[in-house]
């Protein structure tokens, strides 16, 4: 099948972990596919794995000027656009008496400043019908140690997805969110846990998942192509778990 032949999807933090696995699996059913990420090497290679179909734009997502340079690159190279993930995020887990007000804009300027102008800025570009999903996480709902700013930030897409779905019915433009528990991804390094006591580590998190085991980025990926798809066009302002089963654990 080629459920999204001829739309163009535009991926933030398409270059790794659940953005790639998501720009692949829209490449796979015929999309046309923008990944946005900071890092220029590893748009290079991203792009390069993901073949024709697919394009690279290097920019922060917490600078507003590379949502404004994305939504030009899109009116010049596609047009408009018919699917939006917002998935660029970062996480730094502190106690809240150790969060320092940097560390604390940093995080709301990433995962919940960029995602509001994100939108914002490529609304304009969205053709009708089109479906616009937000990576969240079930961290803003289930409480886990060191993560009250991240839970903060992702409560706010949540709660912003809820206002867009109504604010642009008009134009039937869809959002929803998906909330990953945890999932194997390069973020897992990035918050300082080595390769030697990953195992340990996954082990004893996945005691508290009723599937026994971390989440795969392309689990969440064929979330992301359900809610992209024409599949789900009667579902809107949704927040979807994709976690094993933690978030009722």
């Amino acid at each position: 099948m080629n459920i999204l032949k001829g739309k163009v999807a535009i991926v933030t933090g398409g270059n790794s972990g659940i953005g790639f696995a998501a720009a692949n699996a829209f490449v796979s059913q015929g999309a046309r596919v923008l990944i946005v990420g900071r890092r220029s090497d590893a748009v290079t290679e991203a792009v390069a794995s993901l073949g024709d179909l697919a394009d690279g734009f290097v920019g922060d997502v917490a600078d507003i000027s590379t949502h404004e340079e994305v939504r030009e690159l899109v009116r010049q190279t596609y047009g408009g656009a018919d699917i939006y993930f917002a998935n660029a995020g970062m996480n730094s887990i502190a106690h809240s008496a150790e969060v320092t007000p940097e560390e604390y804009d940093r995080q709301f300027s990433v995962n919940a400043r960029a995602v509001f102008f994100g939108v914002q800025s490529i609304v304009p570009m969205l053709n009708d019908n089109a479906s616009v999903i937000l990576t969240s996480s079930i961290a803003s709902r289930k409480v886990m140690g060191g993560h009250a700013v991240y839970a903060g930030t992702k409560a706010a897409i949540e709660a912003f997805a809820r206002s867009w779905a109504v604010e642009f019915k008009d134009r039937k433009i869809r959002f929803n969110v998906i909330s990953p528990g945890p999932v194997r991804t390069p973020i897992l390094g990035k918050l300082g846990i080595s390769s030697e006591s990953l195992p340990d580590f996954e082990a004893a998190v996945a005691t508290a998942i009723p599937a026994g085991r971390f989440g795969e980025p392309g689990e969440l990926a064929r979330a992301a192509l359900f809610l992209a798809s024409d599949e789900s066009t009667f579902i809107n302002g949704v927040n979807l778990a994709v976690d094993g089963g933690m978030l009722v654990n």
